[in-house]
């Protein structure tokens, strides 16, 4: 695919979401939520990691595995002893990346496909770093592609590559089909029968309504939902009106050099931005995740690590 644009704010270059890996090193995902959650940690969590934790050490039982015996503690006490373990289990994580054509904006320095796509890379190579397997759902323009969760770096490059494609790809003709609404987005999840997954959703939640929240919370009985909310400054409120606005969505303008319609406008901004980041929070609150936020500003590899665990 012909590339669209050499300035990596604009459109996602393949190389840079390779180059974040270096950055994945730099925080966890979440170490500072509370024990039990499935995104607390690597060893505190119930769902997370693979091999076995020592748990305690204790007399021997009937039935128990000889080859768990603690010689030493045995001879030096007399009794038989036994190490105990619990055994941890594989984790998938669904990284959940839209690229629909709300996402191609930026009043400010990085479009919000390019932030989406970036943290989207990060969050990956962080995954894969601890040994877990990652999927992806990539919402595109004209279709979902669901890739199943793998602990493979060359399947994640792969992927990685494909993102970039479907970023590259944006312009400001681009239209959605009516098969990647949020609505079908969410659909597509159910269908999956994910149980015991980590899944992570970077969108700016354009379309999102009340009913594709409560799909959310039923997936977090057997799930962990994390939502990351991208948005620009413009999503809220138009800077000022020392200039005449005019305002499309590529069928419809709407002219706002009157005083009362910029004031209306303005207000209806930032009531939908509210309302979008209020659904977001019920869902949070379900698992008592925090919501996360990142803008266009140029510094949302920066944000996300603070919001979600900062560095080590």
């Amino acid at each position: 695919m012909n590339k669209k644009s050499t300035d990596t704010r604009i459109h996602s270059e393949y190389s840079q979401l390779v180059k974040l890996q270096a950055q994945a090193r730099a925080f966890s995902l979440l170490p500072n939520l509370k024990s039990g959650t499935a995104l607390s940690g690597r060893h505190s969590s119930i769902f997370r990691g693979r091999g076995l934790n020592f748990e305690e050490l204790r007399h021997y039982q009937l039935g128990d595995d000889i080859r768990n015996l603690d010689w030493k503690v045995t001879m030096r006490t007399g009794k038989p002893h036994v190490r105990s373990y619990t055994e941890e289990k594989d984790r998938n994580f669904i990284v959940c990346v839209d690229q629909r054509s709300s996402m191609y904006f930026s009043s400010v320095d990085t479009m919000k496909s390019v932030v989406a796509a970036e943290l989207a890379a990060l969050t990956a190579w962080r995954i894969l770093q601890d040994s877990d397997r990652v999927g992806f759902v990539i919402n595109a323009t004209e279709k979902m592609h669901w890739l199943k969760p793998k602990r493979s770096q060359s399947d994640l490059l792969h992927r990685l590559k494909l993102l970039a494609n479907i970023n590259q790809s944006l312009d400001v003709s681009s239209k959605d089909e009516e098969a990647v609404s949020f609505s079908q987005f969410v659909t597509l999840l159910g269908r999956l029968k994910l149980k015991e997954a980590t899944i992570i959703i970077f969108s700016d939640w354009h379309g999102v309504s009340e009913g594709e929240i409560t799909h959310l919370k039923h997936l977090q009985k057997h799930n962990d939902v994390l939502g990351v909310l991208i948005s620009d400054p413009f999503e809220s409120n138009f800077p000022s009106q020392n200039s005449d606005w005019v305002v499309g969505d590529g069928s419809y303008q709407l002219n706002l050099s009157d005083t009362k319609k910029f004031d209306l406008a303005n207000k209806g901004l930032s009531e939908h931005q509210a309302l979008k980041k209020d659904q977001l929070i019920q869902l949070m609150a379900a698992k008592g995740l925090p919501i996360i936020e990142a803008d266009t500003s140029g510094h949302h590899i920066e944000q996300f690590k603070r919001a979600i665990g900062g560095r080590r």
